[in-house]
């Protein structure tokens, strides 16, 4: 089952694992995980940046850190980061710029910047 586009209408490559946001690809989250799952990570994600948030404001370096490993669990259960969720041996170019991937090609020809 394809991954429902990015909700920010982000161009998302053909393969459905990346989204691009100014000509950088980001990894988007594995399709395998169910809607309540996904929904209880995304809930997770977005509560442990507004308390990275609030750790900043406050200068809490011990509650930034703690905050960010909360980010950081959270991507990666979602399988945004870490090990490619996909089992086909193909290459992750997370954070990559489009231009040097193999989707350059596609990204040019939607005529984007």
């Amino acid at each position: 089952m394809a991954p429902t586009p990015s909700p920010s209408h982000h161009p998302v490559t053909p393969d459905y694992r990346y989204f691009v946001v100014r000509g950088r690809l980001w990894r988007m989250a594995n399709p395998e995980l169910s809607e309540l799952e996904r929904a209880r990570l995304v809930a997770d994600l977005m509560q442990a940046r507004r308390d990275v948030g609030k750790a900043l404001r406050g200068k809490d370096l011990d509650a930034q850190r703690l905050a960010r490993q909360a980010v950081d669990a959270a991507k990666r259960s979602l399988g945004e980061r870490g090990p490619p969720w996909w089992t086909d041996g193909a290459l992750d170019y997370n954070r990559r710029m489009v231009r040097n991937t193999p989707y350059a090609g596609w990204y040019a020809a939607l005529g984007i910047e």
